[in-house]
């Protein structure tokens, strides 16, 4: 079956109540129990069953099914952002004295995020995951884990994906990619070996700046009997599951970054039209892209899909399409701010994957709190402009961009 179809019909894998279409918003947080042992075996993991509102609820649910299906995985757990997911998987699987390599290119917040985990006892080492040598040299014996992003935000680097994937099998490392900037549509991050893949649930899979949501799932494919940091309590049933069981108990549960219903209903009504979306707005970004390099007032372009850039050949052997982001930087005396506030159409907003297309000044935003010195590491000057490209007309937003730029 294909994604579209596979997608949309989700719901009907379990039964819906009522005959409802969609699987219904249920609000309740707690639950009852027609006998007490019941309730014990449920607390126990004896019994599946609904516990309490902050680690189960049926519609939330039924969008981890979906996204399951999605990135092809074993299942997954839905947290309230895509940033407590990631924050929450770190936590329960790492221990003070691990070590964790990851992209010096990673989104601004998840940047910070592994930051504060190095000042809590957990060493991070930050390496151009465009290429697997540089992972690779960093490794130690206490290292545990590898995270990159699949695309990078905003500068549009590439991970080296696949070869990072065989490092990690054959170390025995935890691989975990976020798949945010290509979704699942675009690409399957475990046929590059992934053993957990994050998504930002707000961004593309949502589609419409209306909820907030992160998911991680599991991809089945590491061995979490191998994985030191599994507690004794946990290794029990499905090994394949052990970690993102941890992941739930030690994260979702003990941290309480919840998804609620409304959220995840939301979420999972935007997902039913993730494919339709992704093709138009990445079809407009390589319009957008080819219109920009052309243009004398913008210096550079970072698109995936142009020929010129660094990772162009993995673009089109790895992914469905480059994604729908695009970076530019601007010629000298053109400033960033007059340039977004002289768009009309284009919005300027810090979220990206919506239907509209966004603008954002990332050295003077996101990036900020990083400091010149980061910015400069990563590539971001200041007169770059981030833009995540919507599903308008294509001549609408030309036409607001040649005015804009006149």
């Amino acid at each position: 079956m294909e994604f579209s179809s596979k997608i949309l019909h989700a719901d009907r894998r379990s039964e819906i109540e009522h005959g409802s279409v969609h699987k219904p918003v249920h609000t309740s947080v707690a639950y009852c129990f027609d006998e007490a042992r019941q309730l014990a075996r449920v607390f126990q993991g004896k019994e599946a069953g609904y516990s309490y509102g902050r680690q189960v609820n049926p519609t939330v649910n039924a969008l981890q099914d979906k996204v399951t299906l999605m990135e092809s995985g074993v299942a997954s757990v839905a947290f309230a952002t895509g940033m407590s997911a990631i924050g929450t998987t770190l936590f329960s699987l790492l221990r003070a004295g691990d070590h964790v390599i990851t992209s010096q290119f990673l989104f601004g917040n998840t940047n910070s995020l592994f930051q504060s985990f190095a000042a809590h006892g957990i060493d991070v080492s930050f390496v151009d995951a465009t290429d697997v040598r540089h992972v690779e040299a960093a490794l130690r014996p206490e290292t545990k884990l590898v995270f990159t992003e699949t695309i990078a935000n905003p500068r549009t680097q590439i991970s080296d994906l696949y070869r990072i994937g065989e490092l990690c099998a054959k170390k025995q490392l935890v691989y975990v990619v976020d798949n945010t900037l290509t979704s699942p549509y675009l690409f399957q991050a475990k046929s590059a070996g992934a053993s957990l893949v994050i998504n930002s649930l707000t961004k593309y899979i949502g589609g419409h700046a209306n909820a907030l949501g992160g998911c991680v799932t599991e991809t089945g494919q590491y061995d979490w009997q191998a994985f030191a940091n599994i507690y004794d309590n946990y290794r029990t049933g499905d090994a394949r599951l052990w970690g993102l069981n941890q992941i739930k108990k030690k994260g979702l549960r003990d941290f309480g970054a919840t998804l609620g219903a409304e959220a995840a209903h939301h979420l999972s009504i935007g997902s039913d039209t993730l494919a339709l979306r992704m093709d138009r707005a990445c079809a407009n970004a390589a319009v957008l892209a080819a219109f920009f390099k052309d243009h004398p007032r913008i210096q550079k372009v970072h698109y995936p899909g142009l020929a010129d850039h660094p990772d162009y050949q993995r673009s089109r052997e790895w992914f469905r399409y480059p994604g729908a982001i695009i970076s530019i930087e601007l010629e000298d005396g053109l400033d960033c701010f007059d340039l977004i506030d002289s768009l009309k159409l284009v919005i300027c907003s810090s979220n990206l994957g919506d239907t509209r297309t966004l603008a954002i000044p990332v050295a003077h935003s996101i990036f900020y709190e990083a400091g010149a010195a980061k910015r400069k590491e990563m590539g971001i000057v200041d007169s770059l402009v981030r833009f995540s490209v919507g599903i308008e007309e294509i001549e609408d937003l030309l036409d607001d961009f040649k005015q804009a730029l006149a």
